[in-house]
């Protein structure tokens, strides 16, 4: 039985992070291992809740009580079991995921500090590669179905491991030079060591997964050559439209960007010095785009220009501003506005926060300024309020609250439309929706034999919505192929998160 004192007699605590001079000077990760005795600590303060909400916080329905009581035991070949049971890559959630499980955790609706669930998760995953080494799976008996993968995001690389596990024999397809999606080019290694990728690849090939990169989908493969291949198709490529701003005079400018471009330039030069082959930060076409000694402003308040700053700050930028079009959150949950166990708007202080740059909050963009020579030196804002009407955001500027603040880089990190505009939609016979994603039916399938999941079908979300949509998609293309059983399907195609009515 679980301590039921347990969150009485320990406070909630993290690991310390590295200290910021010595981090920003390497793209290893923030935050060190926690260590036995810690770990143990924070898993004995989740109580086993008689309803344990943080199931209905995490679209996976991570066992959390079950897997934290195992460590608080000691118990830990068990806890990798449970833990592997609802999730393929825990050690991704628990790097990358902003745990709305510990939103929705018990505790908080007492006033108390929740179980650092995300924490326990991650040390679990760490502990499965410590004892077996990711021990691979493969199927006993191969059902002579073929299935293809389109994209080696999280939903992609979870629905081919379901699949594969299964005893179907499984491609995935990919555009870029290497497996990973955003997990490889868009997320900085101070936040995910691509070693784990790589953990998690060998895995799957010794499953029997095949991998494919260099390979555009209706490009270089057409749709049909998929469908005459394979006897399904799961199209997982994310929703990787960049939102712009191209109303705002000086948009054109050089060194106006999308944040995304920045990113995975950033994340090709440490790939390459990883292999012993120094490379500089540029875009496709050799533009450079290296913050290093320049005066950087990121636009947008969310996970992706905390990252961007991060990069800035390990490149070597002169300063970096980060703006919000949103006033500053408040410190803790407005129950009047979102009430527990719902997902709350608070502020959110990264890791790259502590390391410099300054916040500034409800400001827009009036203008990019440009230098004279189509270079841009600065960026004009102005004060602003925000109203929600009928449905629609009213920005108001403040008269006489414009300044400019100093550019030479800009990082646009203001979200995503949706998936890109590509051959393989028209190829396959289905269109993006009003939100840039792709419908599906109750089955997942967006058409007869192909099916759709994560980032695509939902819009951007968290990482642990992805992997729950790919193995739902997963489940649903087991059964249409005809195998024996089914598999978990945590999600259905509606399935939202927790919100208030």
């Amino acid at each position: 039985m679980p301590d039921p004192n347990g969150f009485l007699r320990y406070d909630r605590r993290l690991p310390a992070r590295r200290p910021v001079p010595v981090r920003i000077s390497d793209w290893r990760e923030v935050y060190p291992p926690a260590g036995e005795e810690l770990i143990r600590e924070q898993a004995t303060r989740c109580m086993d809740c008689g309803i344990p909400f943080c199931h209905d916080g995490c679209p996976l329905g991570n066992r959390i009580p079950d897997w934290n009581d195992l460590v608080r035991t000691g118990n830990w070949d068990a806890a990798v079991e449970s833990l592997h049971a609802t999730n393929n890559f825990p050690e991704f959630t628990g790097r990358l995921c902003p745990a709305p499980c510990e939103a929705a955790c018990v505790l908080g609706l007492g006033g108390q500090q929740p179980v650092t669930i995300k924490q326990v998760e991650v040390e679990i995953a760490d502990a499965a590669v410590a004892r077996d080494g990711l021990r691979p799976r493969p199927a006993s008996v191969s059902t002579g179905r073929s299935v293809a993968v389109v994209g080696s995001g999280p939903a992609g690389l979870a629905a081919a491991q379901q699949l594969a596990r299964a005893g179907h024999a499984v491609t995935v397809y990919e555009r870029d030079d290497a497996i990973g999606g955003l997990l490889r080019y868009g997320i900085p290694d101070f936040k995910l060591e691509k070693q784990h990728i790589d953990k998690r690849l060998a895995q799957l090939t010794a499953e029997g997964v095949r991998f494919r990169t260099g390979v555009e989908v209706g490009v270089d493969v057409t749709a049909e050559q998929l469908r005459a291949e394979h006897d399904a198709v799961l199209l997982a490529c994310g929703a990787l439209q960049g939102r712009d701003t191209p109303e705002t005079p000086g948009r054109p400018l050089r060194g106006v960007h999308q944040a995304m471009a920045h990113l995975v330039a950033a994340n090709r030069v440490v790939a390459a010095a990883g292999d012993g082959k120094p490379a500089p930060a540029t875009l496709p076409d050799g533009t450079p785009i290296d913050a290093a000694g320049k005066h950087v402003v990121i636009i947008g308040g969310g996970d992706t220009a905390a990252d961007c700053l991060g990069v800035a700050h390990r490149q070597g930028a002169a300063g970096v501003h980060q703006l919000d079009l949103y006033p500053e959150p408040p410190a803790e949950r407005d129950a009047a506005r979102d009430p527990w166990p719902t997902w709350p708007w608070v502020l959110r202080n990264y890791p790259a926060h502590e390391e410099g740059g300054e916040r500034v909050f409800a400001v827009a963009v009036q203008e990019f300024v440009d230098d004279g020579t189509g270079q841009v030196r600065a960026v004009r804002i102005a004060e602003v309020t925000v109203e929600k009407v009928d449905g629609r955001r009213i920005v108001t500027a403040l008269p006489g609250s414009e300044r400019e603040i100093p550019a030479d880089l800009v990082l646009l990190a203001i979200g995503f439309e949706g998936t890109e505009e590509q051959p393989l939609l028209e190829q396959f016979g289905v269109t993006r929706n009003g939100r840039g994603a792709i419908d599906s039916g109750p089955d997942w399938q967006a058409t007869d034999g192909v099916f759709v999941a994560g980032d695509m079908h939902r819009g951007a979300s968290l990482i642990v919505w992805a992997i729950a949509e790919g193995r739902a998609a997963a489940a649903a293309i087991h059964t249409y192929l005809g195998g024996v059983g089914e598999l978990p399907a945590p999600v259905d195609p509606a399935r939202q998160p927790l919100a208030a009515r």
